[in-house]
Formats: structure tokens, sequence, C-alpha cells
């Protein structure tokens, strides 16, 4: 029995390795924050959203399945959250059921039983949950799954279920056939069903059917041990089955205690943004193929969870655009911009919300991010070459539909050099069929991107200020806006006066 709760047609490989780029991704999209509100202090709803959002959904069909899902959840918050506590539940009382050291198929029937017993009554809690709640499910998936509960767990199941646990606990006997091989030596052990025992006047009088009995002696210590025997070998195939129905009852509780726990996380992040009255919106997931990008009020979500007042959000349109560029001010929401869009198209790919009045985009086959570095002692070489060595893995993992965020990449070296080595990387990147977003400090980069655009065209956007000169962290369309430091390294090089109003960083 699956659940299908996270994809329409597979469970999500759980032991796969994530990519590589998912460290820089948690590192320069200051992902920590994310995982910790979705976790809520729990440690494994923590490793349950850091797997799911760093393993995206590559289709808009999977993303819209999954959204469906998550907008029931949220409009009944009570089912989910009953849901979850039962199979987390059933999972630690499991963990309570003294583990079997002696392997003997006696002592795993036991442990077996134990479980099954335990599982009949929690499924039984599960159907009831999901028949009280199955006028709530409108999407697709979770239609499904109350479906399968309803088929999979009727009452006929679970009366086999209960008869088979009754008889497996041999109140009456263990009844084994057995034949006798060559050497007089026993073959082809079978458990035996036993036959209705008899009623107390037959036990009275005698009256039942003739059988021959062997009584050990008390002290027959090697007797006892060749009965024990003889007892394993009639048990072990049934043992052996109903101990791998055990585990695979387990399995499917515990692959539902992760994919309900992604919800859950996505409930706790949902109150928090809530809570702040910070605007949330699901996403309108398009093809991979031509770029797209519209939002409306779209702001950094990590942001938001750290500060106690609500954050600025921007609105651009970059439909049919394959390229966007931030210039402008020092702290003027260029890089804040840039993980907003990051963070937003990782959690439209995970099926989730995203932080924005309203969010488009086209879906990447993946997400990759180019920060500048602090210099540490650790570095074996220089800045540059530490940023071109990041920038050569990127190159051999990237495909066609993939998606890179640069920010501040290649400002270690000469406003020259490094605007040569960024329009070359861009260039090749945007021939390529990736998508780049781009913040840099480096105007010559910048202005010749202007000057000449790729063939999608380019959206270029820069840091805006109040008439007062103080700052907004709101991005505006515009040609590109230098600061001091790519002005003053501008005019030192090519001697003259840059375009468009000089802000100080």
């Amino acid at each position: 029995m699956k659940a299908y709760l996270l994809h329409a047609d597979r469970d999500l490989d759980w032991e796969a390795t994530l990519g590589p780029e998912a460290v820089d991704l948690t590192r320069d999209l200051g992902l920590d924050t994310l995982f910790d509100t979705m976790a809520d202090g729990n440690a494994f709803l923590r490793n349950v959203a850091r797997r799911v959002l760093l393993t995206p959904l590559t289709t808009p069909d999977a993303i819209t399945y999954r959204q469906q899902i998550l907008h029931d959840f949220l409009e009944h918050p009570d089912f989910l959250t009953e849901m979850y506590h039962l199979v987390v539940e059933t999972i630690a009382a499991e963990h309570r059921i003294w583990p079997t050291f002696l392997h003997s198929p006696d002592s795993i029937m036991h442990r077996a039983v134990q479980a099954m017993d335990l599982y009949a009554g929690q499924l039984r809690k599960l159907r009831q949950i999901s028949d009280q709640h199955v006028g709530n499910a409108v999407s697709p998936g979770l239609t499904r799954f109350f479906e399968t509960l309803r088929t999979e767990l009727d009452d006929t199941y679970f009366d086999v279920m209960d008869d088979h646990l009754r008889r497996l606990r041999f109140k009456n006997g263990v009844l084994v056939s057995v034949e006798l091989g060559r050497g007089c030596k026993g073959t082809d052990y079978v458990l035996r069903r036993p036959g209705p025992r008899p009623g107390w006047r037959t036990r009275l009088t005698g009256g039942g059917p003739p059988s021959f009995t062997y009584r050990l002696p008390d002290r027959d210590e090697a007797g006892a041990r060749a009965l024990s025997e003889l007892r394993d070998r009639g048990l072990n195939l049934a043992a052996d089955a109903l101990a791998r129905s055990s585990d695979h009852i387990l399995s499917f509780f515990t692959m539902l205690s992760r994919e309900l726990g992604y919800y859950v996380g996505c409930l706790n992040l949902h109150q928090r943004l809530a809570a702040k009255g910070e605007p949330i919106c699901f996403p309108l997931p398009l093809p991979t193929g031509r770029p797209s990008l519209a939002c409306r009020g779209l702001y950094d979500t990590c942001l938001s969870l750290r500060r106690t007042e609500r954050v600025v959000g921007n609105d651009v349109d970059a439909d049919g655009v394959a390229l966007i560029v931030v210039t402008g001010a020092n702290e003027g929401g260029k890089s804040t911009f840039l993980r907003s869009t990051g963070l937003a198209q990782l959690m439209m790919q995970a099926g989730l919300f995203v932080s924005a009045s309203s969010f488009t985009a086209d879906v990447r086959v993946r997400l990759y991010t180019h920060y500048r570095r602090e210099e540490d002692a650790e570095m074996e070489s220089g800045k540059l070459d530490e940023e071109l060595a990041r920038m050569n893995d990127i190159a051999n993992l990237v495909t066609p539909g993939a998606m890179v965020l640069f920010n501040e990449s290649f400002a270690a070296t000469n406003e020259r050099e490094g605007s040569e080595i960024g329009r070359q990387i861009t260039r090749a990147l945007l021939d390529s069929g990736v998508k780049v977003l781009l913040v840099t400090h480096l105007f010559d980069l910048a202005r010749s991107l202007d000057e000449e655009p790729p063939d999608t065209g380019a959206v270029f956007l820069r840091a805006q200020r109040r008439p007062d000169g103080t700052r907004t962290f709101r991005l505006e369309a515009g040609e590109p806006l230098p600061t001091s430091f790519g002005d003053d390294l501008y005019k030192n090089v090519f001697g003259e006066p840059v375009r468009g109003p000089h802000l100080a960083g």
C-alpha cells in the first residue's frame, strides 16, 4: 500500500545522495532558517524538509499535484496533525516492543505477532480518521489516498488479520506435519492449522479422536531441545512470512510519516508567515523552455523569518527573458532580491507556496548559486582562483534548462578583467539555454550586456532610493546603475564619465 502524497506515481527516494549544489544553495540562500522554521525544533521534520526542498520537481503537473494536497491540508490542518501524530505514535510504539536477540523462529514469531497486533489497532484508527475527513479532500492525491485506505483496509481485511493473529498465538499448541526422509530424518516441515478444540465433555469422557502422546520427563533436557528444534522448524516459514509482513507495514508507516511530516513543516512555515501578515501565494509553474518570471510583492522568506517587522517586496516582469541584471547602491536590496528569487524558485518546485502576492515562473531542471566568498585562512589560492574553481564545478554540472544566480562574482580582480570573465561566462550560459540572474558591481559588465543584450533579451533592475536619500530596498527597472566603487574604477580605466545618475555606495 502506497500513500503517494509527494509524487503521483512513486515514492521519494529518501536515501539518494543530494546534488553537489545542495551545500552552496543552503549557504547562499540561507536555507537553514527555512528548515528550522519548518521543523519547529523537531530534527526529523528538519531532515524531511531539507530532503524535499533540495530534490526539486521538474514538471508543472508534479508541482500542481503537490500544491493541491498542501492546499487541502492548509484548509484542514487538524486532520493533518491528527494523522501525523498517529503515525509517529505507531512507529514509537513499535520501537518499544522488546527486540529479539535469539533470532529463533519462535522468538521472531512472538515479536512479529506483537507488532502486527499493534498495527491492526493503529490501522483501524487511521481508517477511522480518513472516514471522518473524506469529505474534506478535494485534491486528486488526497482523494486517492482516502480511497486506498477504504479499499485496502476494509472490514474483511481486519477480520482476516484478527483471525490469523489469534491462531498464531498458539494457545492450543503447535501442529506440525513432517515426512521422513533418508536416514529417518524429518523433511518438509509444514505448520498446520489446528482443528477445533474438543469441548469439555469430550475431554472428560475421552471421546475424542485417537492420538499418540509422549510426555517428556521433567529433567530430559536433550528431549526438550529436540522438541524445541522440531517446533522451530515448523514455525520457520510462518515466522519469516509474518516478520516480512510486519516490516512491510512498518515501512508504510515510515514512508507516511515522512510524507505527512513534510506537510506538517509546510503548515509550521505557513503559520509563522501568516502571523506576521506576510503575503503568500501558490505560484503558477510553467513548462521548462521559454524563460519566464513575473511576480508581485516578492520578498525574502528567510529575512522575514529572522525579523519581527515585515520586509519590502519587489515587482518584476521578465516574461521571455533569460537574463536579469541587478545593479546599484550597496545595501540597496540587490542580494536580498536575488535570494528571494532563488528561494521562490526552490519553494515552487517543492510544491510549496511562495512569499509573494503572485508568482509565475518556468520550471528549471536545477538551480545553482555562485556567490562571492569572504577570504579566509583555509583558502589555498587567491579569491579569483577560488571563484573560477567553483565556476568550473558548476560548468561541469549545468545543463540546458538550469538556472544560475550570481552575486558579485568575479570582483576579486580589476574591473576590466572581472567584466570580461563575467561577460563570457554569462553569454556562454545563455547560449546553452541556462537562465541567469546577475547581481554585480562591475559597471562595465552591466553596460556591455545592456548595449548588446542576448537574443533572449535582458531585464535590468536597480536599487531605488526615496527622495530624502534613504533606501527603500525596492528595485525598479532601468538602465545599469553604478555604485561609487564601479564608477571610480570605470573612470580610472577608461577616463570617461559613466552614464546615468550616480549613487554613492
